[in-house]
């Protein structure tokens, strides 16, 4: 069976001085018989080329699922009264969420089964998951759809009664008020943009409910949260580079939202609350952030500096409690834990023994606590959950995730630094097995994100060990656009710079070639989202440079996308990307739009993967990379393939076994590309 080459139906449009050309602006008519034909025809396609990876793909699988403990449960999180937790069971793909009182031989209450909600459904993800302050009530929404638009629904916990009311077109996003009944939501606007925030009280006709804040301006979207403490519901409005909260008293569920500090372009902040102070994580003043505190009643007025901007050192959140401080810094490419007592003033920073890890905040559910409960992994370590008594500094571990057969003794992990062409040193992570020789001639796999200012976090990874374990070298490489040297990287790879986040890319991977852990001929790539922006990006630079490369759902029609701002994302991303209507950020990003860039050239095998219900990459983008990428490559005997899922959206298939066949499916084209069994 050929590959689907439907005749191009250029779409031509002048913009200051320049030609542009869409081949196969007819990929956008989502209704179309012609546009679900092509999609199958090139599904059908792509399942007969791997067709003889099917064996591969099958240890694969097994593989992974071999590494999963099936029936497995989370360590419990006080939240008053009760103990809450996750669980999951052998042959059932979803969470089943859990909770028992705090007393012995307590039985356990099944909060909600996921695994009921996905009967006869395709597609299943779980949106909100709120339990109400006086744990009566369960506020849950579901996507059925993988658009991402949740239904909120309420279950009366003491029966296990749903309420009536279904509201549709919501964000994942709810707060409760004190009272236990009544609640803040948020509804999406035909773009998919969480624009407005609505006041719901159970058991009541949700046309009835009062609209709490509009947000006007399609570059901000809104969420709503609950303090720690529980005295303040927050509305947060955010573009890519500015914010704006306001706050409402959680016992007043009919009180009007109040502005902390008004928006001013490009001040972020961001809130939390300890008896009548406002504690303000802001870059105001500080480009690196720093920690303000102020009165609730007078935030504008003067604040009193908490943690300050320091040089070299990003500040990127706090977890606040009744008698400690704990705030995350950024600093060397790595995440820092801080503590300081509230009451004494006095300060101290935690160790981790690994040279690069990913250490986050879990369950802490409680304000008044003096137990931080942290997770923490590494390229070779598995999550590992444990309690920081913040008081005397020990550490209690709970939980290590299981991974059946696994011996972190097998594998090493360091750091290296490639040079870019600026001059800039950028940090490349890597992870192998120890019998796996350094000398030149190892494969290798290199990943990388950069954008957003999101770190490409070095986390353990199940799926991985499958490639360590075939002698693979695997790779992130930590490129300008990311976070993962603080807030002047997110920076330099941004708007005008956005080029230096593909020639990290390509001088990492030059790195690892020219230091022989990657054998030159046997080197890939592979990025999601603005990741498969990424890779695609640097495949028009250097075609040559890959032997094959995975794109999950990948931004790669850029310029067409943003100058249409009837797309769900447009107008939040042009303080990210630029906005092409204007002429420097039009030629700035036509340099680099992969979709744009595409020429006849020796480009590797690739595979890419589109979701058709996808509202952040829309289906199109991908498809029409495909279709560039055919047409364009000069090697015969190249393979361009396309897989969508018809049935999903950004994330791929739901649910923990549908996640591993899309891995396999993937790695088993990896591999088979690359020569490995």
């Amino acid at each position: 069976m050929s590959a689907p080459s439907p005749a191009p139906r250029p779409r031509v449009t002048q913009m200051f001085g320049e030609t542009l050309v869409d081949q196969h602006p007819w990929l956008r008519e989502r209704e179309s018989e012609e546009v679900q034909a092509h999609l199958q025809a090139e599904n059908a396609h792509t399942a007969q080329t791997c067709a003889s990876q099917e064996g591969l793909r099958k240890a694969l699988y097994a593989e992974i699922l071999g590494r999963i403990q099936e029936d497995d449960r989370s360590v419990p999180a006080r939240d008053g009264p009760y103990l809450y937790s996750w669980r999951t069971e052998a042959g059932r793909p979803h969470t089943v969420y859990c909770r028992r009182r705090d007393v012995a031989d307590a039985p356990e209450e099944v909060v909600l089964d996921v695994n009921l909600l996905a009967e006869g459904e395709e597609y299943t993800a779980l949106g909100a998951y709120e339990v109400s302050p006086d744990h009566k009530t369960l506020a849950w929404s579901v996507d059925h759809d993988g658009d991402e638009r949740f239904v909120l629904r309420f279950r009366d916990l003491e029966t296990g009664v749903e309420h009536p009311e279904a509201i549709e077109d919501t964000s994942d996003d709810v707060a409760w008020f004190s009272d236990g009944r009544t609640l803040l939501y948020v509804v999406l606007d035909e773009q998919s943009r969480p624009h407005q925030v609505r006041r719901h009280v159970v058991g009541t006709d949700p046309a009835e409910d009062v609209v709490v804040y509009g947000e006007a301006d399609d570059a901000f979207f809104v969420g709503v949260s609950r303090t720690r403490d529980g005295a303040l519901l927050l509305i947060q409005a955010d573009s890519a580079v500015t914010s704006e909260c306001r706050w409402l008293p959680a016992d007043v569920p009919e009180a009007a939202p109040t502005v902390i500090w008004p928006r001013a372009h490009e001040v972020e902040y961001f809130v939390d609350h300890r008896a009548g102070q406002l504690y303000l994580h802001t870059n105001r003043g500080a480009p690196l952030f720093q920690l303000l505190r102020v009165p609730l009643e007078a935030p504008q007025g003067p604040a009193e500096v908490l943690v300050p901007e320091r040089p070299g050192i990003t500040l990127e959140g706090i977890e606040l409690f009744a008698h400690h401080l704990v705030w995350w810094d950024r600093q060397d490419g790595l995440t820092k834990v801080r503590v300081r007592s509230l009451e004494t003033g006095a300060e101290h920073e935690l160790e981790f023994a690994d040279p690069i890890y990913e250490v986050w905040a879990v369950g802490n559910l409680e304000m008044d606590t003096r137990a931080l409960r942290l997770a923490y992994c590494s390229l070779v370590v598995p999550a590992t959950t444990f309690e920081y008594h913040l008081d005397d500094r020990t550490r209690t571990t709970l939980r290590v995730a299981p991974v059946p057969g696994y011996d972190p003794a097998r594998y090493v992990s360091e750091r290296l630094w490639a040079t870019a062409p600026d001059g800039v040193e950028v940090p490349i992570s890597v992870v192998r097995h120890v019998d796996t020789p350094i000398d030149g001639n190892a494969p290798c796999v290199i990943y990388g994100y950069g954008a957003y200012g999101e770190p490409y976090e070095a986390h353990f990874s199940r799926h991985r060990v499958s490639l360590l374990d075939r002698g693979l070298v695997v790779a992130i490489a930590h490129v300008r656009g990311g976070g993962d040297l603080g807030r002047p990287w997110k920076e330099a790879g941004r708007l005008g710079a956005k080029m230096n986040s593909f020639t990290d890319l390509i001088a990492c991977a030059e790195h690892l070639v020219a230091q022989r852990y990657a054998a030159p001929d046997r080197l890939a790539c592979s990025g999601g989202s603005a990741g498969g922006l990424l890779v695609a990006a640097a495949l028009n630079l250097r075609p040559e440079l890959f032997r094959v490369t995975v794109a999950q759902v990948p931004f790669v029609d850029v310029l067409q996308s943003l100058l249409d701002p009837s797309l769900p994302l447009t107008v939040v991303e042009w303080d990210e990307w630029g906005d092409p209507r204007a002429e420097a950020a039009f030629r700035n990003i036509r340099a680099w739009s992969p979709c744009d860039n595409v020429r006849p050239a020796p480009y590797p095998d690739v595979l890419i993967t589109a979701g058709f219900n996808d509202p952040r990459v829309q289906y199109w983008e991908p498809a029409k990379w495909a279709l560039l990428l055919r047409a364009a490559n000069t090697r015969p005997d190249a393979q361009t393939l396309l897989k969508v899922d018809l049935g999903a959206g950004h994330g791929g298939q739901s649910g923990r076994y549908g996640e591993i066949e899309d891995s396999a499916f993937e790695l088993a084209f990896l591999l088979d590309r690359l020569g490995v069994g």
